[in-house]
């Protein structure tokens, strides 16, 4: 995977029980809507570690969510992003793939009906990656 915060590359992904169940909960409550986050997260070593979620003013609908992550606050840990498809696809579209590839090395597709089987999650240019739920 690509590097973050440095030139290492990252080969392992751990994402607190917290963040999932949390970005779970909100994927439901959104629904028929889509739902974005951005993802906190830091280096241990070779391992990206997701810690929680940034929530940035954004907008919604069935068939898309945009951020505006110029809102960002400097030096945040945003680490990638995560957001929710309505239907049962957990693919990337390309404006999926536009957004990766600027905003952080990990991100997470939630697809109906929000379970973490329906998760999936990709390198910044959409090539899928694994994933670990710290319990």
């Amino acid at each position: 995977m690509a590097s973050l915060f440095g030139f290492k590359p990252v080969r392992r992904v751990i994402v607190d029980s917290g963040v999932m169940e949390g970005a779970l909960e909100i994927a439901r409550n959104s629904h028929p809507r889509e739902f974005a986050a951005l993802l906190e997260g830091h280096r241990e070593g070779d391992t990206l570690h997701v810690t929680g979620l940034i929530f940035l003013p954004s907008k919604t609908s069935d068939e898309g969510a945009v951020m505006d992550v110029l809102m960002l606050p400097p030096f945040t840990g945003a680490a990638g992003s995560v957001h929710s498809h309505p239907g049962p696809s957990n693919a990337p579209s390309p404006a999926d793939i536009r957004f990766f590839s600027s905003n952080g090395i990990f991100h997470m597709i939630i697809a109906y009906p929000y379970r973490r089987e329906t998760v999936a999650a990709y390198t910044r240019s959409g090539v899928p990656v694994a994933f670990e739920v710290a319990d």
